[in-house]
């Protein structure tokens, strides 16, 4: 796991996957959680740009970066992410994932893919794509854009292959840390993020037929009550679940239904013990435990039911 592990598919390849976004009430209560909960020390985002907006008027301070392991999570508050003298998201009443992407050195590729499925798409000022060319970034740059929820089930996000000062992970050289040398919970690696569906031919529609991801398991998720199926696609797994009826999964993708719910993120650890001490300690309270898995009741972890487990996903290549 040392490089940027790609699919050659339909003349284009994904790469590593960009970031999960998280949003919040606050973005100085978040990062002091990263900081105590999970040991983690997050970036902001105007070090991207050393304090200048790439265009007039861009917003500098909605949005922080936080590295965990191979993770890069974008945290943001939506209140301050204004454009245009437009709130571009909704401000949130309970902390939430949001969605994640990917970065693809062949954007236009990618793109037709995306469109010539009937998957709807927008540039990042919400301007509609579906035309022949990309959709821009907010400052007209950067070829970026994002799939509709209404046709994709999230909004999922692309964009190339960009030297980024607030991501280790693509910097010449880098290396997955080894859990060792995580003192506070020990993390190995991303396991999966766990999507919940009611419509798993959306979902497939967009990570397998447009993008090239390979399904490697299909069951059940006991931990979660969920009838799932993983997908690879790149360096991560992707469990689709359909929820079971009253369920905490099932009551958490009402939020969103019939749109997808980004759910919780897993990580694999070394030392379960480890992670339930540590937890405990920081005032983190849990919904379920077992021999194999700790799932964080999401009103003490910033509104995500972490999951913390020492088993791997079945077909998982990386054992």
């Amino acid at each position: 796991m040392t490089a940027v592990r790609t699919l050659d598919i339909a003349g284009f390849r994904v790469g590593r996957m960009y970031h999960p976004s998280h949003h919040v009430l606050s973005l100085d209560e978040a990062e002091a959680w990263y900081e105590r909960v999970l040991g983690r020390e997050s970036l902001p985002m105007a070090l991207m740009n050393q304090g200048r907006p790439p265009t007039p008027g861009y917003p500098q301070d909605y949005s922080t970066f936080t590295p965990i392991a191979d993770l890069l999570l974008d945290t943001i508050d939506p209140k301050r992410y204004v454009t245009g003298g437009i709130q571009r998201y909704p401000t949130v009443e309970t902390p939430h994932l949001k969605g994640f992407g990917w970065y693809v050195p062949d954007m236009q590729a990618c793109y037709t893919a995306i469109n010539d499925l009937g998957i709807g798409t927008v540039g990042q000022n919400d301007d509609p794509g579906g035309g022949p060319e990309v959709p821009r970034s907010a400052n007209g740059t950067l070829p970026l854009f994002f799939t509709t929820p209404e046709t994709a089930g999230l909004r999922y996000e692309f964009l190339p292959t960009i030297p980024f000062p607030l991501d280790p992970r693509i910097k010449e050289g880098w290396e997955l840390p080894p859990a060792s040398g995580d003192p506070v919970l020990g993390i190995d690696h991303t396991s999966h993020h766990t999507v919940l569906t009611g419509d798993l031919d959306r979902a497939l529609k967009v990570v397998v037929t447009a993008l090239g991801g390979r399904v490697i398991h299909e069951g059940r998720n006991e931990l979660l009550g969920l009838t799932s199926t993983y997908v690879q696609l790149s360096d991560s797994i992707l469990e689709y679940g359909t929820p079971d009826e009253g369920t905490d999964a099932w009551a958490d993708w009402q939020t969103t239904r019939p749109h997808d719910t980004y759910h919780t993120i897993t990580f694999r650890v070394a030392d379960l013990g480890k992670v339930a001490a540590h937890l405990d300690a920081q005032g983190v309270a849990f919904r379920t435990r077992t021999d194999e898995a700790i799932v964080a009741d999401p009103r003490t972890a910033l509104g995500i039911p972490w999951i913390f487990t020492t088993a791997p996903v079945p077909g998982d290549p990386r054992g």
